[in-house]
């Protein structure tokens, strides 16, 4: 698997920006239908990212822990749709989701589960080529799908966990904390383009986004807290 870093990024937003815009609207389109009954959690940078690493990796076998009301699952399915191969498999512990997704996404490309993730380790996918992780963000939490799920996954697939940099550094005893100290005993390079943390890189993606025509908001936010790495 290929590093993730700005220069990877930027050129996945090169390869992919025609079908990239057509999910922006898609999406764009799809908040405001729903807005009464989604609060999307992703912002524009990370969502995108997101779906240029699907498209970039072709997984067969994605893995989302944490759905909310769908923002993210729809980001995910949009991927697979795209590259025309690959099933989601989704956890929480509300089913909201199931509400938000349109059928013509879900198709036969989506399986959702209502409960604990911890509870359902067995049936999470061993063969999963990318984990996406947006749940509980706990330091307890954290402990226990490094101690427990990321054991059983294959190495070096591609991961994501949300809100990690709302700024600078995340709070003591949290989910953001727990990650970042065991990605830096671990040695394990991550890519974030938080506005936060890292907000040079904000900078010059948003920069880029202009260039090809991508500068119109999906969404207002600009936070972008999601890491990026790879498993060892």
């Amino acid at each position: 698997m290929s590093t993730v870093d700005l220069e990877f990024v930027s050129q996945l937003y090169q390869k992919y920006g025609s079908a990239l815009a057509e999910v922006r609207d898609a999406q764009r389109t799809f908040h405001q239908q729903n807005n009464k009954t989604m609060t999307p959690q992703l912002d524009d940078l990370e969502a995108e990212i997101t779906y240029l690493l699907l498209r970039e990796n072709r997984p067969e076998t994605v893995v989302e822990i944490g759905t909310f009301h769908g923002w993210s699952t729809t980001w995910i399915l949009s991927a697979l749709r795209d590259n025309g191969t690959g099933h989601l498999y989704s956890f929480d512990i509300v089913d909201n989701v199931v509400r938000n997704v349109p059928d013509e996404l879900a198709g036969d490309r989506w399986t959702f589960t209502k409960g604990d993730v911890k509870a359902n380790l067995g049936t999470v996918p061993r063969n999963t080529d990318y984990l996406f992780i947006d749940a509980a963000h706990t330091a307890r939490f954290a402990k226990w799908y490094i101690e427990n799920l990321f054991p059983v996954m294959p190495a070096g697939i591609p991961v994501s966990v949300h809100d990690v940099f709302h700024g600078r550094r995340p709070l003591p005893f949290t989910e953001g904390a727990v990650i970042l100290r065991w990605l830096s005993t671990n040695g394990i390079p991550y890519f974030t383009a938080s506005h936060a943390k890292a907000p040079d890189i904000y900078r010059r993606l948003g920069e880029l986004k202009q260039d090809i025509g991508l500068a119109e908001p999906v969404r207002t936010s600009r936070d972008n807290p999601m890491i990026f790495f790879n498993l060892p």
